[in-house]
């Protein structure tokens, strides 16, 4: 993969298909080929006529691992997203995060709007705004010894995801410690291009679409129906509903 600096860190990237570009987001603990690449993600958009540019967020896949937590407010790292669309020579852009990658495009969206035509944000509603309450847990999660000693789900949902990705986990502890910060409502109100906001109907991790979107002046949700936060991401009705958005904000 290629790589380019960030704020100092080197960060990978990979690049696919021609056309109108996609920057896609991944969430925590995973990297562009697991949350994008292997979920179908990429060669649907290709196939409807896309450049799609995958990043690899810091401390995460082949970025620099870092193991300090000031590096990794959703806020910073969302210099890295931004860093890279300049570095492509890219403007006027679709962003589309899940989870993790749905805070930090909203940061995007926010610090860089003259950068980003539409955005998606999946897998993350209402809890943008809220916050998290369990990062605590996850962290505890990541340092545990082994899973066998993890009796908490969350923590346990997160640790075997982290092992599966072969995700450095103490790179991940840190992100975790610190990369949860909650947007306020104002400064939602202030992102103006338009966003779709996707969150599956079992998701009670990221929250409802709905109160989210509605703060936005272009907002737009939906329901995935049926999965969770863990299942919704390579699903068939999110890449329908996410097409169609594309198709009128931004064709190929």
């Amino acid at each position: 993969m290629p790589h380019f600096t960030s704020e100092g860190y080197e960060i990978a990237y990979s690049i696919y298909g021609e056309g109108p570009t996609i920057l896609l987001v991944h969430g925590f603990g995973s990297n562009g080929k697991v949350n994008w690449v292997n979920t179908g993600w990429v060669e649907d958009l290709v196939a409807e006529g896309y450049r799609v540019v995958t990043i690899d967020n810091r401390g995460h896949g082949k970025s620099e691992k870092i193991y300090d937590t000031e590096a990794y407010p959703s806020s910073e790292m969302a210099k890295d997203s931004v860093n890279l669309i300049k570095f492509l020579g890219l403007k006027d852009v679709a962003i589309m995060g899940y989870s993790m990658g749905a805070r930090i495009s909203a940061y995007v969206s926010m610090s860089a709007p003259e950068l980003i035509k539409c955005a998606v944000f999946g897998g993350l509603g209402e809890r943008m705004t809220v916050g998290m309450s369990s990062s605590g847990v996850i962290v505890d999660a990541l340092l545990a010894p082994s899973l066998e000693r993890i009796t908490d789900p969350t923590g346990r949902m997160f640790r075997i995801f982290a092992e599966h990705t072969k995700s450095d986990l103490k790179a991940l502890a840190a992100c975790m410690g610190s990369s949860r910060q909650k947007i306020s409502e104002d400064d939602v109100r202030k992102i103006k291009m338009p966003v779709l906001v996707a969150v599956g109907s079992e998701d009670v991790v990221g929250g409802r679409p709905e109160p989210l979107a509605d703060l936005m002046e272009k907002g737009e949700s939906m329901v995935i129906e049926g999965r969770d936060h863990m299942r919704a991401t390579g699903d068939k009705q999110f890449k329908q509903g996410v097409l169609s958005f594309f198709s009128k904000q931004y064709p190929a």
